[in-house]
């Protein structure tokens, strides 16, 4: 073989070796979970809303947009509000213990609250709070019509509290013309929109794997989803989404 066909070989190995080194890449690990509490009705979200589009293409963040209805009387019903959302709102204020409930208000790890349009305190939030990274390592794969979640083990500290597991559906682009009330005239880009919430387990600590049907990710108008897992509060006897951020996955 000639000197030119080895060196063409071992070019081709090596590109080869490449290709299949970052294919079996690990996904980014999420550092934070930042969710912004918005509202159609709201003269001051539109600039949370366009800071949020931008935020969502930074895959070491995962952001979730949570439409609330409170201000739904100014003459505008939000059309991607749900009460879920609000109740879910100012649970995170009771179980901080300051009653703070605004919008935009964005949660950064389920744990700290700013005004949804301070790009450079969120970034100061999310250092802080995101650091070290998640305590609880989240793994997901799609196989036979099922969700499979591999949690991994935590320190004692992470599971002094039980936790949920849950799937959100989201919708990774919305677009609405708004047609009444403070925002008369604008059209707004959503990012992340949530359209459902599933809780699909518990983790106690332990390394354990969780299987789902997939069909647990597919709400009406959702496109994408990720997987939390969260301390529990509770709610008229119920657990609730709305504690500690301690994992999650895309």
């Amino acid at each position: 073989m000639s000197v030119r066909n080895r060196l063409l070989l071992a070019l081709a190995a090596l590109l080869s070796g490449g290709t299949l080194a970052y294919a079996q890449q690990a996904p980014v690990q999420p550092k934070a979970v930042v969710e912004l509490f918005t509202s159609q009705g709201c003269s001051s979200c539109p600039a949370a809303d366009a800071l949020f589009v931008e935020l969502a293409r930074d895959p070491g963040l995962i952001t979730l947009t949570f439409p609330v209805t409170y201000w739904d009387y100014l003459g505008w019903k939000d059309t991607l509000g749900q009460q879920a959302f609000t109740k879910r709102q100012k649970l995170y204020a009771k179980a901080r213990g300051d009653g703070q409930v605004y919008t935009p208000q964005a949660v950064v790890n389920g744990v700290s609250h700013i005004v949804g349009s301070d790009r450079k305190g969120i970034a100061k939030l999310v250092q802080e709070q995101g650091g070290t990274g998640f305590p609880v390592k989240v793994a997901l794969k799609e196989a036979d019509g099922t969700l499979q979640i591999a949690l991994s083990a935590a320190e004692a500290t992470a599971s002094e509290k039980p936790a949920g597991v849950w799937v959100v559906s989201f919708s990774r682009t919305t677009v609405v013309p708004i047609e009444r009330g403070e925002n008369t005239g604008k059209t707004v880009t959503y990012a992340n929109v949530v359209r459902g919430v599933t809780r699909v387990g518990d983790w106690s600590g332990a390394a354990v794997t969780l299987t789902a049907p997939l069909s647990v990710t597919q709400q009406p108008n959702a496109d994408s989803y990720v997987v939390l897992v969260q301390t529990d509060q509770y709610l008229r006897g119920g657990p609730v989404l709305g504690g500690t951020i301690l994992g999650a996955a895309r």
